[in-house]
């Protein structure tokens, strides 16, 4: 008996099962056949050219991402595209890309309550809310927000969010003395929860991808915004995925190693 790629799809769909995905997404297998045999797996955040020959390397024939390969259905697939030139190189190395994207990022015990317990918080409530069928138990939605039992000032809180999830800088918007009572957290891009998460009386939401004009807006409204990146606020989680995975093969009976990538990068630098 052998591990197969439908095993780790059985896995990811009892634990964050598609249904959860936002509608402009796409997840499940990316490239490949369920019923490869699976060697190693490598989890990454990205599939980049990098992590491919990462995964070559170590006679990884999964990669497991969070960020889809194919977001949208590609109008063909020639090295003239990166995308393309992924795919192929994919193919002709008989590795298999399998993403769990927003609905991992939904699904309760997933990557915003990840980040959430990282931060020393507690997901009190969920910003936007999903109930789907069978799941009616599940506290399952986008973003996550946290009555601090100790409130705590903006400069207090931008040191934490470095410390714990181990990244050099933030990015904030707010009277560094402000204090903060209540958190939002949304992983990777979460400034369109900005609303809702004041509404909900959050006093400062911690997220990603943020631009100027909202970020302005909001913080005359009172609103603190911390921005600790896309890949700040998702790689630290990727790391607990990567143990789940592994615990979850051995339960099965498998032996199969589950290896984190070496060389997935945050594309920003900083000085």
């Amino acid at each position: 008996m052998y591990l197969k790629v439908m095993d780790i799809h059985d896995i990811v769909e009892k634990y964050a099962p598609s249904m959860l995905k936002e509608s402009y997404d796409n997840v499940g297998l990316m490239v490949g056949d369920m019923e490869c045999r699976v060697t190693s797996m490598l989890v990454s955040l990205d599939c980049t050219l990098k992590v491919i020959e990462e995964a070559k390397q170590n006679n990884c024939n999964l990669i497991f991402t969070h960020h889809p390969l194919l977001f949208k259905k590609p109008d063909s697939i020639t090295t003239d595209s990166l995308v393309g030139e992924k795919i192929i190189k994919l193919i002709e190395n008989h590795i298999n890309v399998y993403s769990c994207h927003t609905n991992l990022d939904s699904a309760e015990g997933g990557i915003n309550d990840m980040i959430v317990e990282l931060l020393g918080l507690d997901s009190d409530d969920i910003i936007e809310p999903m109930k789907t069928e069978n799941r009616a138990e599940f506290k399952d939605g986008i973003g996550r927000i946290s009555q601090l039992k100790e409130p705590i000032i903006l400069s207090e809180l931008c040191s934490r969010v470095k410390r714990c999830l181990e990244i050099p800088s933030v990015r904030y918007a707010g009277n560094e003395f402000k204090l903060i009572k209540k958190v939002a957290v949304v992983n990777g891009s979460g400034q369109s929860y900005f609303n809702e998460a004041r509404l909900q009386g959050a006093d400062c939401i911690i997220t990603g991808d943020t631009t100027y004009h909202h970020v302005s807006d909001f913080e005359e409204q009172g609103m603190a915004v911390i921005d600790a990146g896309h890949f700040g606020t998702e790689w630290p989680a990727m790391k607990k995925v990567a143990v789940f995975l592994q615990n979850e093969i051995k339960s099965l009976g498998f032996e199969n190693s589950v290896i984190l990538s070496k060389v997935n990068r945050d594309p920003y630098k900083f000085k």
